[in-house]
């Protein structure tokens, strides 16, 4: 399936893992970086732009992190923090709201055209109109996470990306963290699937973040802006598993038990299929139809995605770069991530 997506052009470049909460079952590296006749081999230590993944991987595990130290709570209203945020028409958002995508903000504006740096954001987003009372519905908004990214920051006194590394390398040790971070090194050049080719800042992004608004932020987001291997995310999901499942802090588990299943429990808000930062399985999902109910997950822009099903006990990383060298429909990227989850589903079970 992945070598008939690289021969339609889906992507040109894409990695896989399969594995449990103690052993990887499959991985595999096809394709190239780009599509020109000579381009070089994709390796299972290719880095890509993991786009959204960031909101599950960083913003919702560090939120989890800032919960278990108490230094927020779930329903802390976002104006404790942000003193920008004072009208009354979102005086009573919190923490969760941002988390579950209910907070009423729109779910993007192209804010890195008139804005640059978090001062400037700030004031865009106080500014931004609610397109729904909030709770009422839920909307999937970048914008939320990008204010949610600057909660944390306040709460902790420290940027996103410190507090990631801090949590990586206690629960996968520092080989595994080292691959995944925001603001990638220069060493890592030649081992970057490129994303687009962007006319607006003149060249291949190879490095730099391929969303906008994050590039706009210098890189560090809460919505976007982490860049990794499928390996590294394949630790990651492992700790996940090993948090769900009970095991202890310093044993590789990401969060204590409670914390871990109250972030992947679906929204109390009709029709949502949101959690805490996670996404549900429902039938449209992007892990199609074989994954089990308790199954969450998430998918990022760029053409990656990560789905854990706990009832199956498997994880699924695919990553690719079908932005490059444009960003077209996502339709097929999409066909792609369903298929291929319910082929390996009916392979393992």
């Amino acid at each position: 399936m992945i070598e008939a997506a690289i021969a339609g052009r889906v992507f040109p470049a894409a990695v896989i893992e399969v594995g449990t909460a103690d052993q990887l079952l499959w991985t595999d590296a096809l394709g190239t970086l780009t599509y020109e006749a000579h381009g070089s081999p994709t390796t299972l230590d290719t880095r890509f732009d993991l786009a959204s993944l960031t909101k599950v991987v960083a913003t919702a595990t560090i939120a989890m992190r800032l919960v278990e130290r108490g230094i927020v709570t779930l329903d802390s209203p976002v104006c404790r923090w942000m003193n920008q945020w004072q009208n009354p028409d979102r005086r009573t958002v919190t923490i969760r709201d941002l988390l579950e995508h209910r907070a009423g903000l729109p779910a993007w504006r192209p804010l890195f055209e008139s804005c640059t740096g978090r001062d400037a954001f700030v004031t865009a987003l106080d500014q931004c109109a609610l397109e729904y009372e909030p709770r009422t519905a839920s909307v999937y908004s970048d914008l939320g996470f990008i204010l949610l990214g600057w909660v944390l920051e306040t709460a902790a006194g420290a940027t996103l990306d410190r507090q990631l590394t801090g949590i990586l390398q206690d629960v996968l040790g520092p080989s595994h963290a080292m691959a995944l971070t925001y603001r990638p090194p220069a060493d890592w050049l030649d081992r970057l699937a490129p994303a687009r080719a962007e006319s607006g800042r003149g060249r291949l992004l190879a490095g730099d973040v391929d969303d906008d608004n994050a590039w706009a932020l210098g890189g560090v987001a809460g919505h976007a802006g982490l860049f990794g291997t499928a390996g590294a995310l394949g630790q990651f999901a492992r700790a996940v598993m090993r948090s769900l499942r009970g095991d202890q802090n310093g044993t590789g588990a990401l969060a204590r038990q409670d914390t871990m299943r109250a972030f992947v429990t679906p929204s109390s808000i009709p029709g949502s299929s949101r959690a805490l930062g996670w996404d549900t399985m429902r039938p449209t999902s992007s892990c199609g139809n074989r994954m089990s109910p308790d199954a969450f997950g998430h998918t990022g822009f760029t053409g990656t995605s990560l789905w854990i099903d706990p009832r199956l006990g498997i994880y699924v990383v695919l990553l690719t770069n079908r932005v490059h060298p444009s960003a077209g429909p996502a339709d097929a990227i999409q066909t792609v991530r369903r298929a291929l989850h319910d082929a390996i589903v009916e392979s393992l079970v």
